[in-house]
């Protein structure tokens, strides 16, 4: 349809109107302006037109507003309200928002139209608080809103996030009787979703007298949105009792609850309900099935629907490929990726975010530097997306720098890729860089969600950095995340590794949820942290509460039930791991093996071991540790060959135990010739802890010096623990001078460890320098210091118990003396002779002979 009228027409019409004026006065006055009203219906009805077009931002459409505006303006029809109105509403909708902001103030602006033109009008530009501005002006010149006013300032409202407003923005529509209408009731309804107000929403929605299957959606999405699926489902079964069709739209929306919650059954329903409702030929449903199917790790039939569809697009490819990858079916993705490229199909961000992963089961980044490349060649939209994927590949592959190029390659940057980048620092051990990238997304303005918080708390975890973590737990607070698992986690993890504990278990038991994730950080917490009954404690409260148990969570507390040692524990654990068919995982073998040996019974540790199908460096560790422990350094060096021949290759940790080993049974020549090996032969480099046992092994030999000269020819600065080594080593051989010098260093590493006070001063006593164990206890004293008190245990009939020296806690410790005593004169009577660790003080000695006397 044309809409040009023609000026030269409209002058023709004016012009014989004026003519006529003159011969017809009255007859001449009432054609005019019955010419100027049919020249108005003529400019409403183009305009009206125009209005129901499907592009109004055509430059063609702006061209012939701008005619009609200017013809309206010539033909004196410029106070019309109904055309002044519909031409800065076609402004608007074209975009031209400076063309309908000088209009506007050339209207007649005493009713609702204009302004409501003018607040849509800045509610699409993203202008919402110019949107709220003329809203409450429109208040102020007393134009009363009408019910299409108040949709666009609830968008407003929502823009700025600014539930408060919207309330009593609800509240004014409700005294003016807006707040029934359909279509408020939806933009309140999204509102107060997409901000968390669900149960606001939820009454609003029972309070609409009639709700479409639009609203329905909306109410669905907003559930999901907030986590809350099982009020989806429920809200769904609803919606079908209340005989209100559903849409492709909602079956979407459903299908990816069953999806994020791994619901099959729910799915295979929906699906049903899906072909009966006639829309299984929707390309949006069947790319949201696939997805699905894919999800709960039912491939053939997301394959099955695939194969079926007439015509597939990237979306309907994408959903497959991250099906294949998510599922652990690597192999299939990459063949699937090249079919896609054979089809002709376009690729785009998704496509390789969602292929990526796979490549890290090659072992190798030269494929992702490939994939890569194509990108680059291909000019695939680099977006976050695709960013985070290739940050995150090349930071799990180890390489760092070509992760921080790719962060830096573009400005392209938003939360989730600095999340990446900080969980990337952290796997990398890069701690200090992870804690700089969050400090720098913070002052450019970025909100971190609660994967970055999580991604960050571990790195103050690593540095031990308390006051950090404290008050980023605290913006946690605020932020109100503390509740989510993941979040959770990372905080207990983070207070157990700054040595706060109690912190650590206090905000666990807050926790209103927990996964088996947050469990298990909690049972190794303990275990690690020489609470090993708590650990056995909390994983029977973890079974009582219905979490299912998993590899990490057996490993851990048989890991506890060593360090107690509780046999008893560990062979019910045993029989639930067979049970529950985890014995082939290899970790819980190797748990289980460990357990056995320092239980003190190495046979059921080797016959673990030798029932094993599938034994890694981790098991073969387990068992050369086991044998080692017990004195037996030959079966253990025994087993190290073995493990080569069976194709394994040792690490770090192997030559760790076979050093140990070699030093417990004073093999030097061998531990020498092994610490030699690791780092010549196999190309392992030394770490504290191999340097350690090393002095540990000089030192036990009584090669004092050449453990001295050990420490002097370390790469790093020694720890307490290597000068503690050489400390004990003179301990048990009187060198007061060396140990001297490593209690000097260790004071300065370690000032509040009573063990390495106690031991300088035997060393003191035993060499009679009595002085000089006044002068240690003095110091104690004065750093306040307190010697901790050593404890053992036994396991008797299923029971643990607990003693420390001179102990008289116990319920039975009467009877406990009672039967010492009996068998301390028992032993006097075959002739034992106590031997006294330490020499006694000459006083006392003296004090002993006056008495026998």
């Amino acid at each position: 349809m044309n809409y040009k009228l023609g000026f030269k027409q409209v002058k023709h019409v004016l012009y014989v109107a004026f003519k006529q004026r003159s011969s017809y006065t009255t007859t001449g006055c009432n054609y005019i302006l019955s010419k100027s009203c049919l020249l108005e219906e003529s400019f409403t009805a183009q305009l009206e037109s125009m209005f129901r077009a499907s592009s109004n931002s055509d430059a063609s459409v702006v061209k012939q507003v701008r005619q009609i505006h200017g013809q309206v303006v010539v033909g004196g029809m410029g106070n019309s309200l109904t055309l002044g109105s519909r031409i800065l509403g076609m402004y608007v909708l074209c975009g031209k928002f400076n063309d309908a902001g000088n209009l506007f103030y050339r209207v007649e602006l005493c009713y609702s139209l204009p302004w409501n033109w003018l607040i849509r009008g800045f509610s699409m530009m993203g202008c919402f608080d110019f949107a709220l501005m003329i809203f409450f002006r429109m208040l102020g010149s007393n134009v009363a809103p009408d019910k299409y006013t108040f949709p666009y300032v609830i968008k407003a409202c929502g823009g700025l996030n600014n539930v408060r407003l919207c309330k009593m923005v609800h509240g004014l529509a409700r005294s003016m009787g807006f707040h029934m209408d359909l279509f408020i009731g939806s933009s309140l309804i999204k509102l107060y979703t997409d901000n968390g107000c669900v149960h606001d929403a939820r009454c609003l929605f029972d309070e609409l007298p009639v709700r479409d299957c639009i609203l329905w959606n909306v109410m669905f999405n907003g559930y999901v949105k907030n986590g809350d699926f099982d009020s989806a489902l429920g809200t769904f079964q609803e919606m079908r009792n209340s005989y209100v069709k559903a849409n492709s739209v909602t079956f979407v929306c459903l299908l990816s609850v069953c999806a994020t919650r791994g619901i099959l059954g729910a799915g295979i329903q929906l699906h049903g309900l899906v072909i009966r409702s006639g829309f299984e030929s929707d390309p949006q449903l069947a790319n949201a099935l696939i997805t699905m199917y894919s999800k709960c790790g039912s491939l053939f039939d997301a394959r099955k629907i695939f194969d079926m569809m007439p015509q597939t697009d990237t979306v309907t490819w994408n959903g497959l490929i991250a099906g294949y990858v998510q599922n652990g079916l690597t192999d299939e993705a990459a063949p699937l990726l090249k079919a896609m490229i054979a089809s002709g199909v376009k690729l785009d961000s998704i496509t390789f975010a969602s292929f990526l992963p796979s490549i890290l089961e090659s072992g190798s980044l030269k494929h992702c530097k490939e994939v890569h490349s194509y990108i680059v060649r291909h000019g695939v939209p680099f977006d976050v997306y695709l960013k985070s994927a290739l940050v995150d590949i090349y930071f799990k592959g180890g390489d760092v720098e070509m992760a921080c190029k790719t962060f830096q390659q573009n400005t392209l940057v938003d939360v989730a890729v600095c999340t990446a980048m900080i969980s990337g620092y952290v796997l990398n051990g890069l701690n200090i860089e992870a804690i700089n990238i969050f400090r720098w997304l913070v002052q450019e303005g970025m909100i971190p969600n609660c994967l970055t918080m999580a991604s960050v708390l571990p790195a103050c975890a690593a540095l031990a950095t308390l006051k950090l973590g404290k008050e980023l737990h605290c913006d946690i607070l605020k932020k109100g995340l503390e509740n989510v698992c993941q979040v959770g986690s990372s905080i207990t993890y983070m207070y157990a590794k700054c040595g706060r504990l109690d912190l650590a278990y206090q905000f666990f038991r807050r926790m209103p949820e927990k996964d088996s994730v947050c469990w298990n950080l909690m049972i190794v917490s303990f275990s690690q942290n020489g609470k090993p009954e708590m650990a056995v404690d909390l994983f029977r409260q973890m079974g009582m509460s219905g979490t299912k148990f998993d590899a990490v969570s057996l490993s851990a507390t048989l890991s506890a039930c060593a360090n107690l040692p509780a046999l008893y524990n560990g062979k019910e654990l045993h029989c639930f791991v067979v049970r529950n068919s985890f014995i082939s995982d290899t970790f819980v073998a190797s748990a289980l093996i460990d357990m056995y040996s320092k239980c003190g019974k190495l046979a059921l540790a080797r016959c673990v071991f030798d029932m094993m199908d599938y034994k890694n460096e981790v098991s073969w560790n387990s068992i050369i540790a086991a044998y080692g422990n017990h004195g037996r350094p030959r079966e253990c060096l025994d087993l190290f060959h073995e493990m080569l021949e069976a194709g394994i290759q040792p690490d770090h940790v192997t030559f760790l135990v076979i050093l140990s080993a070699c030093g417990h049974a004073g093999l030097v020549d061998e531990g020498v010739y092994y610490f030699r090996c690791m780092t010549e032969e196999y190309g392992i480099c030394a770490r504290m802890e191999h340097f350690a046992c090393m002095v540990d092994l000089y030192g036990r030999a009584g090669r004092l010096h050449e453990a001295f000269d050990t420490i002097k020819s370390m790469p790093f600065t020694p720890d307490a623990g290597t000068w503690g080594s050489l400390l004990g080593a003179c301990r048990i051989h009187g060198n007061v001078e060396l140990a001297k010098l490593a209690s000097k260093h260790l004071v300065e590493l370690d000032p509040t460890n009573s063990g390495y006070y106690v031991l300088l001063s035997n060393v003191h006593a035993g060499a009679g320098e009595w002085e000089s164990v006044l002068k240690v206890r003095s110091l104690m004293r004065e750093k306040g210091v307190q010697k901790i008190t050593g404890y053992s245990w036994i396991d008797v009939n299923g029971g643990t118990h607990m003693f420390s020296a001179a102990d008289g806690s116990h319920s039975q410790s009467a009877e406990i003396y009672l039967i010492l005593k009996t068998l301390l004169l028992e032993l006097r009577k075959q002739g034992y002779v106590p031997q006294p660790y330490l020499p006694l003080h000459p006083q006392i000695m003296s004090d002993n002979c006056l008495e026998n006397h």
